[in-house]
């Protein structure tokens, strides 16, 4: 089933003083999976995470961050999911895109292999692949008089994930360690994954941007923890395929995007190509 395309939201979600943190989320309608990326608006420059999926998407986030009228200075990919850096070859060539040193070797590696196999897409995948050629480490950096605390995350929703913390604004870019209202995409890291959610919990940070969904707060942490925690009992219970996908569907009804299921099951219980 081909993505259905229509409106996404924009928003700011954050103002203090010279910052406002603004969020762009795909549409959740058909197939689509609410991707989520975000813009960090300081006195003199855009910083950007993540460049959508879907080409039409892809454009209209460029032309969301060309309306605030500041340059873009960077982008930062979180990691290596399809979902997060096709629209880079759409609609941000002409951005410095800084990535993990792992995210930036897949997308060399598997990038083409990635986009052939997203073929029935058609017209929505991007006519080329924008490798990351900035690599972004851990640790911290002041951009535009705002600082960034980054990390690497290994081993939850995937091996290798970008996270950016901003402790002046109380802002916590987690990406795809938070799905805001939005089904998951589960991984066998699931014990270590609620632990690095559990840390969300503790810490000074009040709101948190997703790789799908909406931006969210504490609450929604916790409601991820008790989703992966409920995953976690399901597949120790034997529970696989389809029966896991209706056993998950029951109980969360009220949870957005179950297309993300065929996604990453072949994965999860049948040893697909990891592209």
């Amino acid at each position: 089933m081909l993505a259905q395309v229509s409106d996404p939201l924009a928003m700011v979600v954050k103002q203090t003083d010279d910052v406002r943190i603004h969020t762009f989320v795909a549409s959740f309608t058909g197939s689509n999976i609410a991707n989520a990326t975000h813009i960090i608006e300081t006195q003199n420059q855009l910083v950007l995470v993540d460049g959508q999926f879907l080409a039409p998407y892809a454009k209209a986030f460029r032309a969301y961050a060309d309306s605030l009228g500041k340059p873009i200075d960077r982008l930062y990919l979180s990691h290596r999911h399809p979902d997060h850096w096709f629209g880079l070859g759409t609609a941000f060539t002409d951005v410095p895109v800084h990535a993990l040193s792992e995210t930036m070797t897949f997308v060399h590696d598997h990038g083409e292999d990635s986009r052939s196999d997203h073929w029935k897409l058609g017209d929505l995948l991007p006519e080329r692949i924008v490798i990351p050629k900035q690599v972004a480490a851990p640790g911290e950096e002041t951009i535009d008089g705002l600082r960034y605390v980054f990390d690497r995350v290994t081993d939850t929703e995937i091996d290798y994930h970008l996270t950016l913390r901003l402790p002046d604004v109380g802002v916590y870019v987690a990406q795809d360690l938070v799905y805001s209202g939005t089904h998951l995409y589960l991984t066998k890291h699931l014990d270590h994954w609620m632990r690095v959610l559990q840390e969300m919990l503790v810490s000074d940070f009040t709101l948190f941007l997703p790789g799908h969904g909406l931006p969210a707060d504490k609450n929604e942490v916790a409601r991820n923890v008790e989703y992966l925690a409920a995953a976690r009992q399901a597949i120790g219970d034997g529970l696989a395929g389809d029966a896991f996908k209706s056993f998950m569907l029951q109980r969360y009804p009220e949870r957005r995007c179950p297309g993300i299921f065929d996604i990453y099951m072949p994965r999860l219980f049948g040893g697909a190509s990891d592209y």
